[in-house]
């Protein structure tokens, strides 16, 4: 073996090395392999649920479950977590309003806007709204995505 090659190992062992000790010591809280995104929603809900997410084409812009197309680029926002943020009766408005851009201002092209759903049966928009209800998100994500975005935006170390 030549000199520049065991010179090239003991660098890759000393970097391996190096991360190990360091994933030892520096050891984060728990949740941090956790997955942070869960429903709270009933096995019979969340079937039916995905039932009309599948059959209205839901998919072709949302991603759920963080499962992503990856030759989609649709901008659309994922729907881990909205129930986090938004209550079922929020969400079956904006899923009944004809209009739903006037509920929720959207910059993305005409194409790719939200569809109105005014036309579903009742009794599905409010299945959906209360499926979409119960898509959660852990507490130490949302806090760990602010403090990210703060910090991102601002430049300055996040104080809760």
């Amino acid at each position: 073996m030549k000199r520049g090659e065991k010179v090239v190992l003991a660098l890759i062992g000393l970097v391996l090395f190096a991360s190990v000790v360091r994933s030892q010591l520096h050891v984060e809280e728990k949740h941090d392999r956790d997955i942070p995104f869960y429903s709270a929603a009933t096995p019979d809900v969340a079937r039916k649920a995905m039932d009309i997410y599948r059959s209205n084409g839901c998919k072709s812009c949302h991603t759920l479950w963080t499962l992503q197309d990856m030759l989609q680029s649709v901008p659309a926002p994922m729907l881990d977590g909205i129930g986090s943020l938004r209550t079922e009766t929020w969400l079956y408005g904006y899923l009944s309003s004809p209009n739903p851009q006037v509920v929720l201002p959207s910059r993305l092209k005409k194409e790719y806007q939200m569809p109105s759903y005014a036309t579903l049966p009742e009794g599905e928009r409010h299945l959906l709204a209360q499926y979409l209800a119960s898509l959660k998100v852990k507490d130490w994500y949302f806090d760990q995505t602010k403090k990210a975005e703060y910090e991102k935006l601002t430049g300055v170390e996040y104080h809760k």
